[in-house]
């Protein structure tokens, strides 16, 4: 049989070594500011399709009003394409701003706990 000393020393032990473990175990990420791949592909997707149909609805809106079929709904069409691909630009940027910021903050929890 293990002596009362003995066993709480074993006790204070274990302890710290529960408590050295939480300090070093890796943060869990957090689900609202992690972006997966697909979920970039995907907003990227719809920002691209939701600036051609808009341009392409007003071409088409001011062709049937003016009587003119291909021309403004081909240049509108053109410029609903521009605005997405540079909406998804600015996406794209935003949330490697994001990234960036986070992995800053990291390396600094990191640099300063260790």
């Amino acid at each position: 049989m293990i002596d009362p000393a003995e066993k709480e020393r074993l006790e204070r032990l274990e302890a710290r070594i529960s408590e050295v473990k939480k300090a070093h175990a890796e943060p869990e990420p957090r689900g609202d500011e992690h972006y997966t791949q697909a979920q970039v592909a995907w907003r990227m997707v719809t920002e691209l399709v939701a600036g051609l149909l808009i341009g392409f609805g007003i071409g088409y809106g001011l062709d049937a009003v003016f009587g003119t079929m291909p021309i403004f709904m081909a240049i509108f069409t053109l410029l609903g394409f521009i605005a997405g691909v540079k909406t998804m630009l600015r996406s794209v940027t935003e949330i490697q701003e994001k990234q960036a910021a986070t992995a800053a903050q990291d390396d600094e929890g990191r640099n300063s706990g260790g």
